[in-house]
């Protein structure tokens, strides 16, 4: 078992930065693969980056990539999500999540979720 807590969102103006960081529970942590995904009103919830268990495989949506940054501290038990350039369209509620394999496929199955943090960009 392992819980989610997610901290950082709130809202900032169109191309302004957010560190996003979800604090999980657990000794088993540093062996979980982690991702962020979001939803946005009305939409169903999408991935935006994962990282695998060691930091040393990521994958990012494409709308996000080279404006956001997945990273983790196995010894804090945390994972990060570095917005920049934020936009708009980035406005939703998002959520961190582990998953037990470890290797932080996008399509994986993951079994924990944290209860969300909402980004709002306005423009």
């Amino acid at each position: 078992q392992v819980q989610l807590v997610e901290s950082g969102g709130g809202l900032v103006q169109a191309g302004a930065s957010l560190r996003l960081s979800c604090a999980a529970s657990g000794r088993t942590f540093s062996s979980y693969a982690m991702g962020w995904f979001c939803q946005a009103p009305g939409k169903e919830r999408e991935f935006v980056a994962t990282i695998s268990w060691t930091g040393g495989s990521t994958y990012y949506a494409d709308s996000v990539k080279g404006r956001f940054t997945i990273s983790r501290d196995n010894a804090k038990n945390t994972v990060y999500l570095q917005m920049n350039s934020l936009k708009p369209e980035d406005t939703a509620v998002y959520y961190c999540a582990a998953e037990t394999t470890g290797w932080g496929f996008p399509n994986a199955r993951y079994d924990y979720w944290g209860q969300g943090t909402q980004v709002t960009v306005s423009s």
